[in-house]
């Protein structure tokens, strides 16, 4: 299994062909266990105010490139990297 800075190496190179298992592993990680799951769209609380969740979608086993993208820079936002993207 590939460690979480494996996932984000690939994450960052190709948003198009990350794994749906695994960006959940990255979300579970950075933001806890989902908030609603079980849909066709798994929810992640964030601790800032405003829009504070982000959601992925299992798309036949991928995770959608636009929400990869998304997950990366509430990653920044939370290390407190916004331009690390």
């Amino acid at each position: 299994m590939p460690t979480s800075k494996k996932i984000l190496d690939q994450m960052r190179r190709e948003p198009n062909n990350v794994r749906f298992s695994d960006l959940h592993k990255i979300c579970e990680e950075f933001f806890g266990k989902p908030r609603q799951s079980g849909t066709s769209h798994t929810i992640f609380k964030t601790p800032w105010p405003g829009d504070p969740r982000v959601n992925i979608q299992n798309d036949k086993g991928k995770a959608k490139a636009y929400q990869v993208k998304q997950i990366l820079l509430a990653i920044d936002k939370l290390k407190g990297n916004p331009n690390e993207h």
